[in-house]
């Protein structure tokens, strides 16, 4: 068994926690795992990127070769887009529907969508609205881990174990909304 995942967004979106969340659970169940991540211009609004690789044997390299992924997880529609030559003929994609228009020349954000929804395989996700209901705008990442877990090999109630543990020093309330976000985004997908 393998999947191969690429995260994808703008800096500030959690992308990086995101990849972090479903690493550390295929961890705590045994699996393997490599992971890494480039964020040179995060900080200013720029491109961040994590490829993750679970698998039940050993894996070699950290990076995802072109037409391998099974899943590319966009924060933002317009950077789902811009790993497609790294999906295999029958991966996924699940994006956000909100852009984060960091550029001049941004497209007409229905005009993305339809695009993304020409294609196959393609879950669009109305991740910022879940989060704010499930109690946290900040959660929007949760959300989209929710979304992605439909296929990863990682089981629901390791992600959960892991979400209870990161957010624990935050508090019970912050606990409750990111695991909303989680179930929130999973309840989203209907494969």
């Amino acid at each position: 068994m393998k999947c191969d995942i690429i995260f994808a967004g703008v800096g500030g979106q959690g992308v990086l926690s995101l990849s972090a969340i479903i690493a550390s659970s295929a961890l705590k169940e045994g699996l393997h795992v490599k992971q890494t991540e480039v964020h040179g211009m995060a900080q200013r609004g720029g491109a961040v990127v994590a490829d993750l690789r679970i698998a039940d044997g050993p894996i070699y390299s950290s990076l995802i070769p072109h037409g391998q992924a099974e899943m590319i997880v966009s924060m933002e529609p317009l950077e789902s887009l811009r790993y497609l030559d790294f999906l295999s003929p029958s991966g996924s994609i699940f994006t956000s529907d909100s852009p984060v228009i960091n550029i001049p020349d941004y497209p007409d954000l229905e005009q993305l969508l339809a695009t993304i929804r020409a294609m196959s395989r393609t879950h669009i996700i109305a991740a910022d609205k879940l989060a704010r209901q499930s109690g946290t705008a900040k959660a929007t990442n949760m959300v989209m881990a929710g979304a992605a877990s439909r296929l990863t090999p990682v089981k629901t109630e390791t992600v959960e174990s892991y979400i209870r543990e990161v957010f624990d020093r935050k508090g019970d309330q912050v606990v409750e909304s990111n695991l909303k976000a989680f179930h929130a985004g999973r309840a989203a997908v209907q494969l």
